[in-house]
């Protein structure tokens, strides 16, 4: 199973879809590892740098409906070469959502007040979140203290990420 704690990447912008998560030019790489250089390589976002920004993320927090646009399996493979295993947002495509899940990743989906409030509060700011899936809860952390907030995710997509993805899931149940 892969882990859901560490650095985060602040992305304070709704409608990111998979064309700035990974550029369509680059869907023709046979691997997943060819993916990692150009994850959020066409992101338009003030101050934003690609380059140095992804370096030792390893979760993001945006706005809503994250990964919309082209039903690809390739813009949750650049986040998993890339170690960044959650995507926490108000709102997700639905394909997007179920490909994080099917590659053991989380997308959490959280009320827009709260991801505002993670915006003002901890945008900008060296921040660290530390999830606790038995407890379903986020300690979410800076240098002037740490909140905790609980977050829901269904049992079945649980299972899948607990498995390490749907295909070990698969090969475990079926």
């Amino acid at each position: 199973m892969k882990t859901f704690n560490g650095r985060v990447l602040f992305l304070d912008r709704s409608d990111i879809n998979t064309d700035e998560i990974i550029p369509a030019k680059y869907l023709t790489e046979s691997a997943k590892e060819a993916l990692q250089p150009y994850l959020l390589e066409d992101l338009s976002l003030s101050g934003f740098d690609p380059t140095v920004d992804i370096k030792d993320r390893t979760i993001v927090v945006a706005r809503t409906n994250f990964g919309c646009g082209s039903s690809r399996e390739h813009a949750p493979w650049a986040f998993e070469m890339n170690n960044i295993n959650m995507v926490i947002a108000s709102g997700f495509a639905r394909i997007f959502r179920q490909n994080m899940f099917n590659c053991g990743m989380m997308a959490v989906e959280l009320d827009p007040g709260t991801i505002d409030h993670l915006f003002k509060r901890y945008g900008g700011k060296e921040t660290v979140i530390t999830t606790d899936l038995d407890s379903m809860l986020f300690t979410v952390s800076d240098d002037k203290g740490a909140e905790t907030f609980p977050f829901q995710v269904s049992d079945f997509d649980l299972a899948i990420v607990r498995a390490g993805g749907w295909v070990d899931y698969a090969d475990k149940h079926y």
